[in-house]
């Protein structure tokens, strides 16, 4: 049977909602799709040499995945996740190189290290300094990884559709798995808390997030694959489903980042964008409004309005919070503090935890990643966020093709300032925006140096 790509398209979507629900009534077949999805990926990138940037794909799909394998502890490692989109992207960089623009991102790199040897000598006897270090580097390693195999690499609008897909493609069969465990809101809700009963028993904070960002694959796909009624509504209603799982999470910070860098890429590709595909995207505004509409309303009413009154700060009695940023701003005021006590080198990888519960009694992560890269690694830290920040609007300037590049950003950027960096989504969305879009046609050989050979 000679099946089209739009058939195969539905039926991997239904394959991972047929995953969902196989890992939520057995929970250790999760191990096995990990296994499954590195073998399948290692599997065509060695068959085709990463031809096709299947590297790329892989660590996307992992991304998108990541939280899903935590929650169902697939494997015993946490930053497992993470740890497979750094192994991918670096297979990829060996056997296709990188640009000789990357330089600033290997300054990048090494400009992390220093603050090891300061972690080193200011925890406490007894911490585990490779614990404290990997957990707090993996993150802003998972980053530069993936933009020294980003930045300037050449993809077609094709690819950039299958890297969305694949993206895709596990948030699904999450928002699946935790469907089937979320009781009856309107009995078992009777705060404005994060709803942990919601996210199937994980953080809420990660959940949310990754349905966030699910959403806006989904619009992607919306607007540059609906080729057809069934596409069109296909996606429409994964819009919705993922935007209400969201909601209920309570947690709003995914959710607000992905509504937002979903408006950005509107406005970006609405520009963009031929007469003819500009009358086609009225219409998705007019049905993307409908479905942001009913599940909104949907939400409130499943939650018996708290959702409402978490959106407006406000407690279960609907009195005005005090502190809208849910503690977060004493987090932060704590790191800013550190940073004036150790402007030069910080206080070292992983210490801020420690410094934290010594100065104010209080023991908790940062949520914070901007903050925390000031208070651990000192003026690095400004150099490395001036980096971040600075470099990809220079590259922008001189490469407009990227549709993907300002939500791609934004995610980066909103994300790190509520979650911090415990997620390979951010590094890698960041490094997105660093992409060198071209047509399909257009077949213009590349210089690359050879990378970790």
């Amino acid at each position: 049977m000679n099946l089209s790509k739009q058939h195969w398209y539905i039926i991997s979507l239904l394959v991972h909602v047929l995953i969902g629900a196989v890992i939520f009534f057995q929970k250790s077949f999760s191990t096995v799709y990990f296994l499954i999805s590195i073998a399948f990926f290692l599997f065509h990138i060695l068959k085709t040499g990463n031809k096709n940037n299947e590297a790329l794909m892989a660590a996307a799909y992992m991304t998108g995945a990541e939280v899903f394998f935590r929650m169902t502890q697939a494997v015993r490692i946490y930053e497992a996740g993470k740890y497979t989109v750094i192994a991918f992207m670096l297979i990829g960089l060996f056997l296709s190189g990188t640009s000789r623009k990357s330089g600033i991102y290997w300054f990048y790199i090494f400009l992390l290290f220093p603050s090891i040897l300061v972690t080193a000598i200011n925890l406490k006897i007894g911490s585990d300094v490779r614990n404290a270090v990997f957990f707090n580097l993996s993150g802003p390693l998972c980053l530069g990884l993936s933009a020294l195999y980003c930045i300037d690499r050449r993809l077609t609008y094709k690819q950039l559709s299958y890297l969305a897909k694949w993206l895709l493609l596990p948030i699904i069969a999450m928002a699946l798995y935790i469907t089937l465990g979320t009781p009856d809101l309107r009995e078992s809700l009777n705060s404005t808390g994060a709803n942990y009963s919601a996210t199937g028993g994980f953080g809420p904070n990660q959940v949310s997030t990754m349905l966030g960002l699910g959403m806006f694959a989904a619009l992607v796909q919306l607007v540059v694959h609906s080729k057809n009624k069934l596409l069109l509504f296909t996606h429409l209603f994964i819009i919705g489903f993922l935007l209400y799982k969201g909601i209920i999470t309570f947690s709003r910070g995914g959710v607000l980042t992905g509504l937002i860098i979903s408006a950005v890429f509107l406005i970006v590709y609405f520009a963009g964008a031929k007469a003819v595909a500009r009358r086609r995207m009225f219409t998705y505004l007019i049905l993307l409004s409908i479905v942001l509409g009913v599940a909104s309303v949907y939400s409130s009413f499943q939650t018996n309005g708290l959702i409402n009154k978490r959106y407006t700060n406000r407690d279960a009695a609907g009195r005005l919070k005090s502190d809208i940023t849910t503690g977060r701003a004493e987090l932060l005021e704590s790191e800013i503090s550190a940073f004036y006590e150790n402007p030069l080198v910080g206080v070292g990888v992983g210490k801020i935890k420690e410094y934290r519960e010594e100065t104010t009694g209080l023991s908790a992560a940062s949520h914070n990643e901007m903050s925390r890269l000031l208070s651990e690694h000192g003026i690095l830290g400004l150099v490395i966020l001036g980096i971040l920040i600075i470099y990809p609007l220079v590259y922008r300037s001189k490469n407009r093709r990227n549709y993907l590049f300002f939500s791609a950003l934004l995610f980066w950027f909103l994300t790190i300032n509520h979650s911090s960096m415990r997620i390979a989504a951010p590094g890698f969305i960041y490094a997105l925006c660093l992409l060198n879009i071209v047509n399909e046609n257009k077949k213009t050989p590349v210089r690359r140096q050879r990378a970790l050979r």
